[in-house]
């Protein structure tokens, strides 16, 4: 499960005449991860596609076009065999989506162009003047347009070139008819508008009224709409005739263009072929079986090697395999190979050269079920290599329990729950389902907070109902110290927050110290095992009773017998081995100290550059302590919003409480003097506050529920991705893709 699936290169090797009977075969189990050819063999070329392979790409780039033409969607399709005269049916289509298409091209461009006009005259009918009277003047200048009335005439009185002027109004249109002085320049009137904001429209040319005009033009679009939606009906009605056609003939050409194009990945002779790939060791027999089943004994299939790789991609190891498992010569229906030929195909698959063709293996992820969605996750960052731990079940463990955290409401996770299940079975996308899995555990484990928490949509009442009423508990439910009463809490989550990032950390250098094993002890003690002696070294000591007066009391307070997490811990003890004296004052050498102190040196001793970055060791501790900010700032969002709605008293004892139940008159009533009204609650301030504060209630808890994604979520995957993955982590991999096609429409014909 930490490991991907392990990989098998094989080579396959015959002649040419039954490479396309293998490369259909091949296609059909859809298991090998082809390799590419590089060349680089003496005596062999990289192939050629199949005859047909240019025919069948241009029938296949038509198809498209088609069906981005009909806008059609892949839909679920009864497979079916493609009928004999396809071909003369696809050309049909064609022809009538094409003829369609540009009858649609056409109307749309008369349209545009009577819209055009429509927007052009549309002013002059508001302006209620005839076109005519608008132009083919000499001796005076008329502009129509658009703007402020008062500006233009002040502007066109004040300019010393227009010697009498008239304006006339329609709505927001003018027009302005004036006449130039006898010695101004030609355009006087447009001259005068320069500094005035004005939008001027051109005059039609029609001898019509501009009323009659825009109706004749409206007329002209609304025929021109309904043809449009004459050739919108038939092109639906050749989608409803052709449309699973069209499926079934990409999926049919999409996989003969795949194998017409396989040659380019093998090496190849005047005769013989040589393909190479990666599948999952497991699937090797089906492959040799599909092969023997399709071409006999004609075709050589080896497993060259089944690879182990260590971190840093060294072949550190290959399994012993039998060579010419399954092997034959050409039979005497294929054309024979050369001597020459078949020394250099001998030369390839026995020699060194085997494993030239991409000889990293691509990653096929193995997790189980509850861990498999979390992969999309791992993918954001970058697929493991093969030779990697993948991350995805240290994700799995870690990323829900973070999320719970910080959210920890049982109302909320309730709601995540439900958007998770919505999305796995309502989308087929896998990205999609698989952040539907990751939502439906984010949601159990808030739920599950939410419990021990006692809280509901940011209410106690699951709390007092469960742990007081139920179980008569005196340690659950947590508070997470919002109240003044329990500030002790939020510090203590802080610490929590540290002590689940010692954790996480270590698992990382604990796992980054297996990865390096492979190169011997010393090189995982130096590399990895320093970082671990130096984070608890560290952390130890900030634990310990050393210096305590110059460290936060909370430290030593959060798990004390009286403290809000009572299991009696108030820090490790000195643990001191030597006292050095140095002159002014004596330091006490302890043993966490020498831990860290060891550590340190062992770094500078292996990676001298890297111990300036010693001190991550605390720094990358510290993220953690973001769990508990986000805890505390999700709870005091829901805080508000509950104390809006409901109102809430803070009784004597400084403990806080919702007026769910009661009015605020309650509080003098039961408590007296000693008590405080904080909030008298919109539920208790009318009707008309009552339906103000069911909505504000009704939307706050929507934004906390959505903010909870973009912080506790991005929060939580910042901690994985930047702090723990940084310890183990390098990724790159190749994702394994299987020369083939998995067949949803078509049958095999």
């Amino acid at each position: 499960m930490l490991r991907p699936k392990q990989m098998s290169k094989v080579s396959v090797t015959g002649s040419k005449g039954i490479m396309p009977t293998v490369i259909e075969t091949i296609h059909g189990l859809n298991l090998v991860h082809l390799s590419d050819y590089d060349g680089s063999w003496e005596g062999f070329n990289n192939g050629n596609p199949i005859e047909g392979a240019d025919e069948a790409s241009e029938k296949l780039v038509t198809v498209r076009s088609l069906e981005s033409s009909l806008e059609l969607s892949d839909e679920d399709v009864d497979p079916r065999a493609l009928e004999g005269d396809w071909e003369q049916r696809l050309e049909e289509v064609r022809e009538r989506v094409t003829e369609l298409d540009d009858r649609r091209g056409a109307v749309n461009d008369d349209l545009r162009s009577v819209t055009e006009k429509i927007d052009r005259v549309e002013p002059f009918a508001e302006l209620g003047i005839d076109l005519d009277l608008l132009s083919g003047y000499e001796t005076v200048d008329v502009v129509v347009g658009e703007g402020n009335v008062g500006a233009i005439e002040d502007a066109v009185a004040a300019s010393d070139d227009i010697r009498a002027f008239e304006t006339f109004t329609g709505g927001d249109v003018v027009a302005i008819v004036a006449a130039p002085a006898e010695d101004a320049d030609e355009g006087a009137l447009e001259d005068a508008l320069v500094g005035v904001e004005f939008s001027r429209h051109a005059v039609p040319e029609t001898e019509q009224s501009p009323s009659a005009y825009v109706n004749e033009l409206e007329e002209r679009q609304q025929e021109l709409e309904y043809e449009l939606e004459e050739i919108d009906a038939e092109l639906e009605e050749v989608e409803a005739n052709h449309g699973e056609f069209l499926q079934r003939v990409e999926e049919q050409l999409t996989i003969e263009v795949q194998q017409a194009e396989a040659p380019l990945q093998f090496a190849t002779t005047d005769r013989a072929f040589v393909a190479e790939g990666w599948l999952p060791t497991e699937e090797y027999d089906r492959l040799v079986a599909g092969l023997n089943d399709a071409v006999g004994d004609s075709v050589e299939v080896e497993e060259l090697e089944r690879a182990d790789y260590d971190r840093h991609g060294a072949h550190t190891h290959t399994e012993e395999i039998q060579k010419g498992a399954e092997a034959g010569a050409e039979d005497d229906a294929s054309p024979a190979a050369t001597d020459e030929d078949e020394q250099q195909q001998k030369a390839v698959t026995d020699g060194g050269s085997a494993v030239t063709m991409g000889d990293e293996p691509p990653t096929v992820q193995n997790n189980a079920g509850p861990a498999k969605p979390f992969e999309v996750l791992v993918q954001a960052v970058n697929r493991p290599k093969y030779s990697e731990l993948d991350p995805t079940i240290f994700l799995f463990l870690t990323f829900p329990a973070f999320f719970g955290f910080m959210i920890g409401d049982v109302g909320y996770g309730i709601m995540y729950m439900a958007i998770g299940a919505y999305l796995v079975t309502q989308f087929d996308s896998d990205g999609v389902t698989s952040l539907g899995g990751v939502a439906i555990w984010a949601g159990a484990f808030t739920v599950l907070f939410g419990i021990i928490y006692g809280e509901i949509f940011g209410l106690h009442v699951l709390g007092e109902v469960l742990w007081h009423d139920m179980f008569h508990s005196e340690l659950l439910p947590l508070n997470k110290g919002l109240e003044p009463a329990a500030a002790d809490f939020a510090l203590g989550w802080m610490v929590v927050s540290v002590l689940a990032g010692i954790v996480h950390l270590n698992i990382g250098y604990i796992l980054d110290f297996y990865e390096n094993l492979s190169h011997g002890v010393k090189d995982a003690v130096l590399h990895s095992g320093t970082w671990i002696l130096m984070l608890n070294g560290v952390w130890i000591w900030i634990f310990s009773q050393q210096a305590r007066s110059s460290k936060p009391d909370f430290l030593f307070t959060t798990f004390a017998s009286d403290g809000p997490f009572p299991i009696g811990f108030t820090g490790f003890p000195e643990w001191g081995l030597v006292t050095i004296p140095l002159g002014v004052t004596d330091f006490l050498l302890t043993a966490p100290f020498l831990v860290f102190l060891i550590g340190f040196v062992l770094l500078i001793v292996s990676e001298p550059v890297e111990a300036i970055e010693a001190l991550d060791v605390v720094v990358n501790v510290f993220s953690y302590t973001r769990m508990g900010a986000v805890l505390l700032a999700k709870a005091g969002m829901a805080f508000v919003v509950n104390l809006l709605f409901f109102g809430g008293y803070q009784n004597p004892e400084g403990e806080f409480h919702f007026l769910r139940n009661h009015e605020p008159s309650y509080v003098a009533e039961h408590y007296g003097e000693g008590a405080e009204v904080i909030f008298s609650g919109l539920m208790h301030s009318g009707t008309a506050a009552l339906v103000g504060g069911l909505v504000i209630l009704v939307v706050g808890h929507i934004v906390v529920l959505a903010l909870g994604v973009t912080s506790a979520g991005l929060q939580a995957v910042r901690l994985e991705y930047v702090e723990f993955f940084n310890k183990f982590y390098e990724g790159g991999g190749k994702n394994y893709e299987p020369f083939g096609h998995d067949r949803t429409h078509t049958e095999d014909y």
